[in-house]
């Protein structure tokens, strides 16, 4: 286990009917806010209008930005920044899932700077501050509710990037089930697989002695597991949904990971298929996840020998070490397949044609990726087209 030191001031608020807490928390920051929001679901399942009484009866004065897309795009983040500047914005709340939290992080710091926020995200520029914003999370997926991470795509240069400051935390974040009872069930699937996802970069690592950190992700993978089916058959499920929520959360608020850095080479790999096709993240992740797995097994056999044993019960005996990983690796798939994911590229109609641009984008930051095991552009041509 590495030195660490673990930091996160945002203060989460979890349960029903905690929406009344916008009164108490955002006056602490300005009667200016702005109001950050997606497609419009949030109007149509009421919410819009229990956020935008609530901010009337504290005397705010409230100024919108709606149509936050599901790849959040920087031309959006500058129209959020344009405003906060142009009216004094003090605060600014995001409501809807991790797209509009990620665009409302690049808001919020670009607010506070003359630098423009793609040169910040691309990393040509440094955050120096950041408007104080919070969040009413609709949607289990991304984390970005309770740490500083944030992913914006620039759709001119067919770019998606990664990002994050000291200064992009929320000051809030409002965790209501109730909120989340309206998403329909295959954005659930994708926010599943996404937070799998998040706790699976986790876990692929050469980092001694992180027992206690190796078995709350394992906790993670198989309460999600465990859950994720019960909650497709009933969208409606408080319970499920409130364990799904919270699991989303905990995959990505650096507590599973303190001590230790996980690999993140599918996100990169699945950013840069979502820069040049625009598709569902956890789609993404769910049809590049398992054949990133068989491409880099060997790098650690003992890791996918382990994940195998304590999050999919492949039993070992008669069995090499490769073997059993290789069995843990198709029981992930083969999850992901039983509730609805998506395979295969091709299921989003991405062929061959794309595979040398894709494979371009993923080394625009650097000529190798990944920490588990560094991959090249050439890496990424193979993965690709296994996933084809």
């Amino acid at each position: 286990m590495q030195n660490f030191t673990y930091f996160n001031p945002t203060k989460l608020i979890f349960g029903k009917g905690q929406l009344e807490q916008l009164k108490e928390e955002v006056p602490k920051y300005g009667k200016k806010v702005l109001l950050v929001y997606g497609g419009g679901s949030i109007k149509r399942n009421g919410l819009y209008d229990q956020t935008k009484s609530l901010l009337a009866e504290i005397g705010a004065e409230v100024f919108e930005l709606g149509g936050v897309e599901p790849n959040p795009r920087v031309t959006t983040a500058r129209a959020g920044i344009d405003i906060c500047k142009k009216e004094g914005i003090a605060f600014i709340l995001a409501v809807g899932g991790g797209s509009t939290i990620d665009c409302t992080k690049a808001i919020a710091v670009g607010a506070k700077t003359d630098d423009d926020i793609w040169d910040i995200v691309t990393k040509k520029a440094t955050a120096k501050d950041a408007l104080p914003f919070g969040t009413v999370l609709t949607l289990a997926a991304t984390g970005s509710e309770m740490n500083a991470g944030s992913v914006i795509t620039n759709w001119e240069t067919n770019e998606k990037h990664g990002w994050g400051s000291p200064f992009s935390y929320p000051k809030f974040s409002i965790l209501d089930p109730v909120n989340t009872f309206s998403v329909p069930r295959d954005q659930t699937i994708y926010g599943i697989v996404d937070m799998m996802s998040h706790a699976l970069e986790h876990y692929f690592h050469h980092e001694e002695n992180t027992l206690l950190q190796d078995r709350m992700v394992e906790a993670i993978l198989r309460t999600v597991i465990e859950t994720g089916p019960k909650l497709l058959e009933d969208l409606e499920s408080y319970e499920h949904r409130a364990t799904i929520l919270y699991n989303g959360t905990m995959a990505l608020n650096g507590m599973v990971n303190m001590g230790y850095h996980g690999d993140w080479a599918t996100h990169n790999l699945e950013h840069a298929v979502s820069a040049v096709h625009d598709i569902p993240h956890g789609g993404g992740l769910a049809i590049l996840f398992p054949h990133w797995m068989e491409h880099t097994i060997d790098a650690n056999v003992g890791r996918f020998k382990k994940l195998a044993l304590n999050v999919f019960d492949v039993n070992p005996e008669g069995k090499t070490d490769r073997e059993v990983g290789l069995e843990g690796i198709k029981k992930l798939s083969e999850f992901w397949t039983s509730i609805g994911a998506p395979s295969r590229l091709a299921d989003y109609d991405i062929t061959e044609d794309s595979v040398e641009l894709m494979a371009e984008k993923t080394v625009t930051a650097s000529s190798e990726f990944g920490n588990f095991k560094k991959l090249t552009k050439e890496d990424s041509i193979a993965i690709y087209r296994a996933s084809l």
